[in-house]
């Protein structure tokens, strides 16, 4: 009788401890990303130094794991070019009204300064089509703002949408013609990016239904700051393995977002990529208890610059602390905050064999509902390891919230539904690889 009380002791021990290990995983995740995407870290960009105070908080954490420095620092630092909007920003159409930052309205991240009151005038895009009517307005556009009506742009063909996207791209970056922005109204989600050069126009992006043709004035205020040798950094801590072998494996994620448009108006990032962060941290956080070390060395890079063009990890791919040639595989995360889906593996159907390998230890182990294959696409930090012929995944999750480069990523919403277990699966697969 006593044997079997002890072992049921025992039993609810460990099922406490195990209980309390999967509740920490999780807890540790919040909190890594309510600290990336809350206000002082304004978005993690080029306002403010949000980007450093990002990059500095991730170093206090790998040193906490007794992570290994390269060069006595943690940080790789390295030179961006970029544009950005720190100051209050306003969009009036004729003088009632005043839309919302973020909410109504967007200006491209490249736009340079520019204020005052501008005359007006409207293209829709049966007229963007017809070239004849087209440069007959543009004749008359010098010094004005061009309204561009691109609502319903979705339902057009491929040929009409390709032409109309051309002739957008001409109206807001070509010097010439004369007239001084534009203006385009769509019915589509404002999704935001990062600017890496000065445009020589202004322009926006209005979300809001709105009869284009009774707006004939705007007013506009925003002061841009283009920066050509603005400072960042990866950061970059280093486990040696059990085997003593020089072999490595990278675990990545971009730490940067997209900052601040204007004082007010902030983009979190809670989803991308505080979430990749959070399970960076955490797989640190666990391989590096000595009962936890992988036989193979891991090297953590949180990268820099991911949003203005994947500038980070190719500078790392430049200038590489570790012989590339000894990487035996990289594994890339970004969007990791959902999960109700399952996760997506871009390269899957390049390594096989790697990715069957993830899919037998989801099957035995019931993590996720399922691991879904994709083949290559050079849309995160992986990009340029595998073009060096590197081995390498960069998977995310699925389902869930939308909310994606906009102001709603935010830490509030984001669930977390099946972080443990993606942890869990890159934990044994580690092991496994």
């Amino acid at each position: 009788m006593k044997i079997v009380i002890m072992t049921k002791q025992l039993f609810l021990l460990f099922a406490v401890c195990i209980t309390f290990s999967t509740q920490g995983q999780e807890e540790y995740a919040r909190k890594i990303i309510k600290k990336l995407s809350s206000p002082k870290m304004h978005g993690r960009g080029y306002v403010k130094n949000g980007e450093k105070k990002a990059a500095k908080y991730i170093a206090k954490e790998f040193k906490k794991h007794d992570l290994n420095k390269f060069n006595n620092s943690y940080y790789q630092k390295f030179e961006i070019s970029v544009n950005t909007q720190p100051k209050n920003i306003k969009l009036n159409l004729n003088d009632t009204l005043q839309l919302i930052p973020g909410k109504e309205f967007l200006i491209n991240p490249n736009s340079p300064s520019v204020k005052g009151i501008f005359s007006t005038i409207c293209i829709t895009q049966n007229e963007l089509l017809v070239d004849s009517i087209f440069q007959k307005k543009l004749k008359h556009s010098e010094n004005k703002f061009i309204l561009i009506d691109r609502y319903g742009f979705n339902t057009l063909s491929k040929s009409e949408k390709n032409k109309i996207t051309n002739i957008i791209n001409y109206l807001c970056y070509n010097p010439n013609p004369k007239h001084k922005g534009c203006v385009i109204f769509t019915d589509d989600k404002l999704t935001w990016t990062a600017g890496f050069f000065e445009s020589s126009k202004a322009s926006f992006t209005i979300q809001k239904k709105i009869n284009i043709d009774e707006i004939n004035k705007i007013s506009v205020d925003c002061d841009s700051e283009y920066h050509e040798n603005y400072q960042t950094q990866n950061v970059i801590g280093f486990l040696e393995g059990k085997s003593k072998s020089d072999s490595t494996i990278v675990i990545s994620a971009h730490y940067d977002h997209l900052g601040r448009m204007g004082t007010k108006t902030l983009f979190p990032g809670a989803n991308d990529n505080a979430s990749g962060i959070a399970l960076l941290l955490n797989l640190a956080a666990y391989f590096s208890e000595p009962s936890n070390r992988p036989d193979y060395n891991l090297l953590f890079i949180a990268f820099g610059a991911e949003e203005i063009g994947l500038l980070g990890s190719k500078y790392y791919i430049d200038n590489p602390l570790l012989p590339l040639e000894k990487i035996k595989f990289l594994l890339n995360f970004d969007l990791a905050g959902t999960g109700d889906e399952g996760i997506k593996v871009v390269n899957a159907t390049v390594f096989t064999k790697e990715f069957e390998l993830l899919q037998k230890i989801n099957r035995e182990n019931s993590l996720l509902k399922k691991i879904a294959p994709r083949g290559t696409a050079c849309n995160s930090d992986h990009c340029f390891f595998y073009e060096k012929g590197i081995p390498c995944f960069y998977s995310y999750t699925l389902g869930g919230i939308s909310a994606y480069h906009d102001i709603y990523d935010k830490y509030e919403t984001l669930p977390l539904t099946k972080f443990t277990e993606y942890n869990k699966l890159i934990q044994l697969y580690i092991k496994q690889l």
